[in-house]
Formats: structure tokens, C-alpha cells, sequence
């Protein structure tokens, strides 16, 4: 199991509407200065924070698969299939944005926080199918708790988010001192973004706001600890090494 860990100085940034809303992204695009460029069909992660409200005007989009998940605050979408719709705090927006559609965002504080993640399915297929977008709210995911623990499935197993890229993500909160086994099946990755606190993966440790990747040759899992005194929290995204389908050229 190979772990590798990335200080917010190794990840790209960001802007839009001034710097009213800011950006850390684990994955960039091309020339952001980004070390990771994808993993697996992980193609963009954005962390964006907006202190009091921050707009993305209407801008195109075709065959990836686009999520935005709310941490605090809220998002506001409108696109040109007609949609205008707001998630609040826990909740996800999906675009699957297929032969092309157009969106226009909002980030809505006070201190609003959350992540903007594209995944990449086959897109000479997924260009030709029609864009759709839904919706869903924190009472929708499934979550559990193992020893106090918070599991929360944002796509997954028992979710109602349906993506055609193969994903699993997950909202993990773990109290201090404690410890969470992940597992990771042979041949996938494990991107981990440390948004709360510090702890320790398989014995090597992580800090606030830093991206841990884990891949795995064989079946094995990740051991992920929390400090004392501190209570962590990570989105963890769970996709295959690699695909059975060419990937974009970024």
C-alpha cells in the first residue's frame, strides 16, 4: 500500500467574483501547480469558501460528472435545463452534464464552505446522453456511526446519488484519540482531505488541509486515527486506480 501525503503549498488555488469566494484544490487544472493532476477518474476537487456570498456566472460543461457538496452555508444552482434550486449544509447537487449544458452558481454564507468535485465516466459516451441534474439533502445520505464515529455515504452503497464514473464517497468524522478502519479494496485509490483537525493514516501522520492518496495493490485497509485533543474530519473519495476507458488528456 503505497501512502503519499500533500501539503496545502503542493495544491493549487483559486479564485472567483473578486475573491469573494477562494479556493484550495487538491486536484487543479493544468498550470494551477497542483502535484496531483487525477486520480483515477477523480479529475478536479475544489475546496471553496465564501465568508459572505460569492457568484459564478453561466459557463458550459459537457460529459463529466460535477458534484457540489455544502459543508456550512448553502449553493445555489440555476442551468439551462431550467433549474434554480438551493442545498443547504450536508446536502449535494449533481450535474451529469453529458451533450452540454450551461450553470450558474452561488455560494452563500456566512461562511460558506464546500467542495466542487468532478469525476470523468467513458466521455465519448458520455457526450452523447442527455444532461440531468439533481438534488439531495443531508436527511437523504445514509449515515452511521461505529464507536462513535461518523460514517456518513454521500455516494455509495445505500445513497441516492447514481453517478456512471465508478465512486464512493464518503463524510468521515472521528473523535479524538480514536481510530477508523477504511477499507481498500485491490486495485483502488483513497483520496483523503483532512478538513478538521490532525491524525495519522497507517502510522503516517496528516495535518489540517492536507491530501492523503492511498493505493492499493491488494486488498488491505486505512487505519485513520485522530490526535488527542482533536476531533477529525475527512471527505474520503474511493475510486479504481485506473479505468477500463481512455482518460482526457488534461
Amino acid at each position: 500500500m503505497n501512502i503519499n501525503v500533500y501539503t496545502p503549498e503542493q495544491q493549487a488555488i483559486g479564485q472567483f467574483d473578486g475573491g469573494k469566494i477562494t479556493e484550495q484544490k487538491p486536484i487543479g487544472f493544468p498550470g494551477e501547480g497542483a502535484h496531483v493532476k487525477r486520480v483515477g477518474p477523480l479529475f478536479y476537487w475544489s475546496w471553496a469558501k465564501a465568508e459572505k456570498a460569492g457568484y459564478i456566472p453561466l459557463h458550459p460543461h459537457q460529459a463529466f460528472e460535477i458534484i457540489t457538496y455544502v459543508i456550512h452555508g448553502k449553493a445555489e444552482h440555476g442551468d439551462t435545463l431550467g433549474t434554480k434550486s438551493t442545498v443547504g449544509a450536508g446536502g449535494i447537487q449533481i450535474m451529469q452534464t453529458g451533450s452540454g449544458v450551461s450553470h450558474e452558481e452561488g455560494f452563500v454564507g456566512p461562511d460558506m464552505e464546500g467542495f466542487q468535485i468532478w469525476f470523468e465516466p467513458f466521455v465519448n459516451e458520455a457526450i452523447k446522453q442527455k444532461p440531468t441534474y439533481n438534488q439531495f439533502s443531508h436527511e437523504q445520505l445514509p449515515m452511521k456511526e461505529i464507536e462513535g464515529h461518523r460514517i456518513k455515504t454521500v455516494i455509495g452503497d445505500g445513497s441516492p446519488v447514481e453517478l456512471v464514473a465508478d465512486v464512493k464517497l464518503f463524510d468521515l468524522e472521528i473523535k479524538t484519540g480514536g481510530s477508523l478502519d477504511f477499507p481498500i479494496p485491490a486495485t483502488y485509490s483513497l483520496a483523503l482531505l483532512a478538513i478538521r483537525g490532525n491524525g495519522t493514516v497507517n502510522e503516517t501522520e496528516f495535518n489540517h488541509k492536507e491530501f492523503i492518496v492511498i493505493s492499493a495493490d491488494e486488498d488491505g485497509q486505512a487505519s485513520i486515527g485522530a490526535n488527542k485533543g482533536d476531533n477529525v474530519r475527512l471527505i474520503a473519495i474511493l475510486v479504481p486506480t485506473k479505468v477500463d476507458y481512455p482518460l482526457y488528456r488534461k
